[in-house]
């Protein structure tokens, strides 16, 4: 069942409107004004919003600013109520991020159906797209239904890149979100001894170089080809014309920004406090999530040494050591290059 936060200062509409929407099988909760309603979002995350303008405490728009600063709250279909007196000012609401609006009085239909034309959107957004070139247009035709959006991506120039190529240096500026079709691409630092430290690995359907986009500012660190990688160059200016007309494609990359931010904190939590051995497990365990390779129906990981002793903090010969210890147990094979998992749970126990 869907849940929908009303938030309407008017009793008498507020508890009409709940009825309807009870009626038509949803879960309603309702505050009063804007602050409550705020305070209700943040706690139970709604599947979606609808929100009157004028408001004691906290108006609507005040709301669509608080909530949309927030990345849990950011991405909840938001849908104004406005009377007629106030529809101009709807069309501020939209231009701040709402996604639509209904004007009082309204029919029990024009409810119900911008209602669910919203979650249906929203589901849609959550759909697992193929994580390739095709996924990606389908992304974007869900994420927006702009005509630019779609030549954004079907135009979008493909690039070959062979081993050892590097894509941008650390201090280059950036000119292009970069979308990883097929291949692999290693992120990394150097550090003024020259030894590198891995940040971050790309593959199958990752996007990549998009922190610096946002910050205007030149790339942090490196990337280079792992292996034969297709890319996908979507030009800088192209990239944020579409995140600055369609707000559900900027949601989709402030949640992937969030995450990539939680992952670095929780990277550089383990390198502070865990043991090597359970720091290469876990590299090993991670990149198994994004491996196609199968030696004997088993996942295969095709990774020098030298590069998982960046990604672990480490030197090779220690994680040549750990790599030994685990073969002897039984949780991996060694086959030259490729380390094929046979014991998940095993991995996932160590300490």
């Amino acid at each position: 069942m869907k849940t929908i936060l009303l938030i309407e200062d008017d009793t008498i509409m507020r508890e009409n409107t709940a009825e309807i929407l009870e009626l038509a099988s949803y879960k309603v909760l309702t505050a009063p004004d804007g602050k409550k309603g705020c305070a209700l979002a943040k706690e139970v995350l709604p599947d979606i919003i609808v929100c009157d303008i004028m408001m004691p405490e906290l108006d609507g728009y005040g709301v669509l600013h608080v909530l949309s600063q927030d990345p849990k709250t950011s991405s909840i279909p938001f849908i104004f109520l406005t009377a007629k007196a106030e529809r101009s000012e709807a069309r501020k609401g939209m231009e701040m991020g709402a996604d639509d609006y209904l004007t009082k009085p309204f029919e029990d239909t024009e409810l119900l159906k911008a209602v669910e034309v919203r979650l249906k959107k929203l589901d849609n957004l959550k759909k697992n797209f193929a994580r390739d070139v095709e996924g990606l247009n389908e992304f974007l035709e869900h994420a927006g239904g702009f005509k630019e959006l779609q030549n954004l991506s079907k135009n979008c120039p493909k690039s070959i890149y062979n081993k050892k190529q590097v894509v941008f240096h650390e201090g280059d500026m950036p000119h292009f979100l970069f979308f990883l079709n097929k291949g692999k691409i290693k992120t990394f630092k150097t550090h003024e001894d020259g030894k590198e430290y891995i940040t971050d690995i790309a593959s199958d359907g990752d996007f990549f170089g998009h922190v610096a986009l946002f910050e205007d500012k030149p790339y942090k660190d490196s990337t280079l080809v792992m292996e034969k990688s297709e890319i996908c160059k979507i030009p800088k200016e192209d990239f944020l014309s579409l995140l600055y007309k369609n707000r559900d494609v900027a949601n989709q990359f402030i949640k992937m920004l969030s995450n990539k931010i939680e992952g670095q904190e929780t990277q550089l939590l383990r390198l502070a406090y865990d043991s090597v051995r359970k720091r290469t497990a876990e590299v090993i365990l991670n990149l198994k999530k994004t491996s196609s390779q199968k030696v004997d129906g088993k996942v295969a990981l095709q990774i020098t040494r030298e590069d998982l002793s960046k990604i672990v903090g480490t030197t090779t010969e220690t994680v040549i050591r750990c790599l030994s210890d685990m073969k002897e147990e039984g949780l991996v094979d060694i086959r030259g290059r490729e380390i094929i998992v046979l014991n998940k749970e095993g991995l996932e126990a160590i300490q």
